[in-house]
């Protein structure tokens, strides 16, 4: 598969004179971060969209993104440092990078694309960027279409990235955006007074500078991105196993991710008494209610449950006990956490101690830990620009050890994809534990 660039340009916002006062003030806003966008990953993400034509016109899409902009000021403006060298957005309208592209081949003779190198093609690089959004429309030969996204995670998390790729999609349609956006990042998350610190966020959200989570960036192996497919009836076992003498629901996305804390932990072939622990990302917007998080809220407002266990305790007990600790440590980060995390995040401790987010970019080993990020309820899947939603959705290529993205799967009715990011010297093992369930999970 060869693509090739045919222009790459910014996209600066449309604004329409009639709209609650016009034309923003040619002096750029700063938007001060909030505790929840300076904890979490200074990187860029990207997924891409696969699209059946009929597909508009790139000057359609384009378009549509200037008049999405004009409402997401975020999204065309820079990182940056206000007078008391706080980081800031500023709202300075310099625009989005808008790349198209052209792919020699259809589409259907490299579909399902694999989370490998190959796919970097297929949506812009982040590295050096001053964007904080950049997109990639590419026309295969067949007419179907790759949209590929590259967006700042410090600006928003995944919930709030994907309600703007559905407001461009809504935009490109002529249509009201839905949800609305709420930009308020000064009110929401107010420290209390007095501050009531009522959980440990040292070790959880925060570490002591130059502390490293995992085993630093281990050279010795290649690390490939294994794609794993969970149809309905592997679904269902796995939840019947998990779910028996449970005293509350098991969710789906519990149960996969203790499934795959077990096999990844053996796969790497841990010392029985190594700890790993398992991070989950947590919404906010499900969980605050003093204030409520509206669902339109347009920036990070993500914590992480983090159930520990050592590996022979993870690997020799059922996957009942793997989703107890899970479910346990995920009903623990509720609204008084949230506001615990917001009192801490604001207190001199994180000066004093010399602080910094666990949330690390540079960390590419996790062992013997496993990050798993859900995409099944982001709807990324939703995005329409006038020809009907994308047939197919997959993370990039993200070569992370431990790292994993869960997604809807397009490969059969209500089935899981994950995409598991191991050294190679362990997928063979990962292979036979995963799908050794009595229900095939075929890829």
């Amino acid at each position: 598969m060869k693509i090739t660039v045919q222009s790459s340009k910014p996209v600066k916002p449309t604004y329409v004179s009639s709209r609650g006062g016009g034309v923003p003030s040619a002096v750029a806003e700063a938007v001060l971060l909030t505790v929840f966008d300076k904890v979490n990953y200074n990187q860029y993400i990207s997924g891409i969209n696969f699209f059946r034509p009929p597909v508009p016109p790139n000057a359609v899409l384009e378009a549509g993104l200037a008049r999405a902009l004009a409402e997401y000021r975020e999204w065309a403006g820079r990182l940056g440092v206000d007078a008391n060298d706080s980081r800031v957005i500023l709202l300075n309208n310099a625009g989005a990078r808008f790349v198209e592209a052209t792919a020699d081949v259809t589409l259907d003779s490299v579909m399902p694309p694999e989370a490998s190198p190959e796919v970097l093609s297929l949506h812009p690089d982040g590295t050096g960027a001053e964007e904080l959004m950049l997109v990639q429309v590419t026309r295969f030969a067949c007419g179907s279409v790759a949209v590929g996204h590259t967006m700042h995670h410090i600006v928003a998390d995944g919930r709030a990235a994907s309600n703007f790729l559905l407001a461009w999609g809504q935009a490109a349609r002529r249509a009201s955006f839905d949800p609305v956006p709420v930009h308020d990042r000064a009110s929401l998350f107010v420290p209390r007074c007095p501050p009531r610190v009522e959980f440990d966020h040292r070790g959880v959200e925060f570490k002591p500078r130059g502390e490293k989570k995992g085993r630093g960036n281990d050279v010795d192996d290649e690390v490939v991105v294994h794609r794993v497919h969970f149809n309905q009836e592997f679904l269902s076992e796995l939840k019947l196993l998990a779910s028996a003498g449970a005293a509350r629901p098991i969710s789906t996305l519990q149960c996969v991710a203790a499934h795959l804390w077990q096999c990844i932990t053996k796969a790497r072939g841990l010392d029985g008494r190594e700890v790993t622990r398992l991070r989950v990302a947590v919404d906010g917007r499900a969980r605050m209610s003093t204030p409520r998080v509206p669902a339109g809220y347009t920036g990070n407002v993500v914590l992480w449950a983090c159930p520990t266990t050592t590996a022979q305790e993870l690997t020799a007990t059922p996957l009942r006990h793997a989703v107890e600790l899970i479910s346990r440590e995920v009903s623990r980060i509720d609204d008084a956490y949230f506001r615990s995390f917001i009192d801490f995040a604001n207190s001199i401790a994180v000066e004093e101690e010399d602080l910094v987010p666990t949330a690390d970019a540079a960390e590419t080993v996790l062992s013997p830990d496993v990050e798993v990020d859900s995409l099944l309820h982001v709807p990324f899947y939703d995005l329409d620009f006038g020809g009907g939603p994308p047939f197919f959705f997959m993370p990039s290529y993200l070569p992370v050890e431990g790292s994993v993205f869960v997604v809807r799967s397009f490969s059969g009715a209500r089935g899981v994809d994950a995409y598991v990011p191991l050294f190679s010297r362990a997928v063979d093992t990962f292979k036979n534990c995963c799908y050794s369930l009595a229900v095939d999970a075929r890829l």
